[in-house]
């Protein structure tokens, strides 16, 4: 391959997680073969901070990750927030307002970064008790600016809650989702993905054509569409099979770790 990136970015579950939501070996030596040759490797994730620590520990990664589709750049090394891009409360409020208007059983869910609060009606997926997942009313939810607000219907299939809420929302905020079941993530007009990695890229002083980024969602396709090659693990949603330059094997088969290894090799 004549073509080598300078910066690799990659999602996290579904992706470069095992199944299981860990790292394998094969994977963090082959991040670590990246880092060591000078090239920086980007976390790009819909997750929010908090939920990194683990991640990091397992490829030994103190960078900068790009959290919550975009809205928040994290230090990891420092533990502390870098930038963020957050929506306004009040936009919050008619967001809500006009979702509720058409799905009258949806419940919403804010991510702030370092809490989650979300509707009695909203269904966790995680067990356990933790201090910074609270319940609260809708009026509680949109009182602060939030990272991301969360959509969960109990009928709708998440290609058809993103499709029409993009009817009745338009570019007011961005859209997306990431998961299989009905949930909805919600951002700022223009934050995504793509633009959290393009504020990153930036301080390495490197062009979107020379990023490699990896991913497996519908929050993953604005930054496939923005960096120089994108790569979908064969398990990805259709969408982003249809939109990468290029298909690896799927994160249960180290899918990252095998593509990085044409440019890295053991």
């Amino acid at each position: 391959m004549t073509w080598r990136p300078a910066l690799v970015a990659t999602d996290l579950d579904g992706t470069l997680l095992g199944r299981d939501g860990t790292v394998s070996a094969r994977t963090a030596r082959a991040v670590a073969r990246v880092e060591a040759a000078g090239v920086p490797v980007v976390i790009v994730t819909g997750r929010p901070p908090r939920w990194l620590g683990g991640v990091a520990e397992q490829l030994d990664h103190r960078g900068i990750a790009v959290c919550a589709n975009g809205a928040l750049i994290w230090d990891l090394h420092t533990g502390r927030m870098v930038e963020s891009d957050p929506l306004d409360p009040a936009v919050l409020g008619q967001v809500t307002e006009r979702l509720r208007a058409e799905w009258p059983e949806a419940a919403f869910a804010v991510e702030y970064g370092d809490a989650f609060t979300h509707e009695e009606a909203y269904p966790v997926r995680w067990a356990g008790d933790n201090p910074q997942v609270r319940v609260g009313l809708l009026a509680e939810l949109l009182s602060r600016s939030a990272a991301k607000l969360l959509v969960r219907h109990p009928s709708y299939r998440p290609d058809d809650l993103l499709s029409t809420a993009q009817a009745i929302l338009g570019d007011a905020v961005s859209l997306t989702h990431s998961s299989y079941d009905g949930l909805l993530e919600i951002s700022a007009a223009g934050v995504t993905k793509a633009s959290g990695l393009a504020r990153v890229v930036k301080t390495h002083g490197v062009a979107a054509a020379d990023v490699l980024a990896f991913g497996d969602m519908p929050n993953d396709l604005a930054m496939f569409g923005w960096a120089g090659r994108s790569v979908a693990v064969a398990n990805a949603h259709p969408s982003v099979l249809a939109a990468a330059d290029d298909i690896t094997a799927s994160n249960a088969e180290d899918g990252v770790a095998d593509y990085l290894e044409r440019f890295f090799p053991v």
